[in-house]
């Protein structure tokens, strides 16, 4: 029988899963204008962000605007214990390739980004409540990420607004968002 958690996240899914294309890349594009109005993005050195799956908020145009502007960026690379460090890529194009569970990570040559250097991390989310509750998809790979990094660093996790519920379930290994960007 499935949880709480796995319910939810088989339901969120299957609406990202049936969400139109085009409309999708609209509201990626509406979440990345507010990304990039944030003060704190702006300020911001080093930003950590995540290569996004076809159903998930789109990064691509976030990554490749980041690196035109003159940010570092650094992408989570898996390391296979269930754990990733964060490597700096200066191309999407040149710098990454597809990797575990078919979402694309800097190669192994990139270089090591250390966490607490990281000004601002972009994070995934199946789902994410009122309280800037995370839900993820479940292998745990940035609740053991985000519990390590020095406190203070702020985090902001990108959805679309249907995946914005009232309350979702939390475990004490859970690691809250300090804000979340909708469409």
């Amino acid at each position: 029988m499935l949880d709480k958690k796995d319910q939810i996240r088989k339901e969120i899914l299957k609406r990202l899963n049936n969400q139109a294309g085009e409309k999708a890349f609209e509201k990626s594009r509406k979440i990345k204008q507010k990304l990039f109005s944030l003060p704190e993005f702006k300020k911001a050195k080093i930003v950590m962000f995540y290569a996004s799956k076809d159903e998930e908020v789109s990064t691509d145009e976030m990554i490749d605007e980041a690196l035109e502007a003159g940010k570092q960026v650094a992408l989570p690379r898996c390391t296979g214990l269930k754990k990733f460090v964060p490597k700096e890529i200066r191309s999407r194009q040149k710098d990454l390739r597809l990797g575990t569970y078919g979402i694309y990570e800097p190669k192994a040559a990139g270089r090591r980004i250390e966490p607490e250097r990281i000004d601002l991390l972009i994070v995934p989310g199946v789902a994410f409540d009122e309280k800037n509750t995370r839900l993820g998809r479940g292998k745990g790979y940035y609740d053991r990420f985000l519990k390590d990094l020095p406190r203070g660093k702020i985090k902001i996790g990108l959805a679309f607004r249907f995946q914005i519920l009232k309350d979702l379930p939390k475990d004490s290994h859970d690691i809250p968002v300090s804000k979340v960007i909708t469409d």
